[in-house]
């Protein structure tokens, strides 16, 4: 896809990409089908956030927020809920960007067998959510975001193609 937003989109401090990752669309290309939505909640996190998983440094768990930007950070939460985060910054620092919302565009009668919900609303309405719909993984820690499974199209006006 020639529209895809390459490495260098994601190349920047965690406060500007939560901002400039609105209105793009998260898409996940998978063996069950297309899903995609646009992103309309994020939240920023730093090294220097106690908040932030990387605020004790880096582990093997968390090794990934270090950097290279524009890579998939998933971690399982409250011992039941996925959740996905890009990472952001410069190598070595520890920052990522929570994906916390989706506006479903595209798929949405496979997110609604993935949820077991049929109100298009309660799709991608919270972190874990939207990762059950848009059928994102463990497997997918690590993985480039400007790759052919997970990646994101900028912000547009038109239908996702």
């Amino acid at each position: 896809m020639k529209n895809k937003l390459d490495q260098s989109f994601f190349d920047k401090d965690a406060l500007t990409l939560a901002r400039d990752l609105l209105g793009c669309a998260l898409v996940h290309e998978s063996e069950a089908g297309r899903t995609a939505g646009v992103v309309v909640e994020t939240e920023a996190y730093h090294q220097s956030d106690e908040a932030s998983h990387s605020y004790r440094g880096k582990t093997k768990h968390t090794g990934i927020m270090f950097g290279p930007a524009g890579h998939a950070y998933v971690y399982f939460t409250y011992g039941m809920h996925w959740c996905f985060n890009v990472v952001a910054d410069e190598a070595g620092v520890g920052a990522a960007v929570l994906i916390r919302a989706l506006e479903p565009v595209e798929g949405i009668e496979l997110m609604k067998r993935r949820r077991g919900r049929t109100q298009v609303k309660d799709l991608c309405s919270g972190p874990s959510k939207l990762v059950q719909a848009m059928g994102i993984q463990k497997e997918h820690y690590g993985k480039p975001l400007f790759d052919d499974e997970v990646y994101f199209l900028p912000r547009s006006n038109k239908k996702i193609e």
